[in-house]
């Protein structure tokens, strides 16, 4: 009856690092593989610059105080 026990949890434990492995897998293709297609082929590599807005008050954010 332990060797039941022991053989379940084992082919349990295989399974889980089975998919934990091929999740990671998965999300080192969809990091890695390029995913920026263009008819020209790939699209070259840019920095991308983040701008605040010009006038702090002008959005459309709330003050909340308390």
């Amino acid at each position: 009856m332990a060797d039941e026990a022991d053989s379940g949890a084992l082919r349990e434990l295989i399974l889980v690092v089975a998919v934990a492995f091929a999740g990671l897998l998965l999300a080192v293709v969809a990091a890695f593989a390029p995913w920026h297609v263009t008819p020209a082929g790939d699209a070259p590599a840019g920095l991308v610059e983040l701008h605040g807005p010009d006038d702090p008050g002008s959005g459309s954010a709330v003050a909340h105080g308390g």
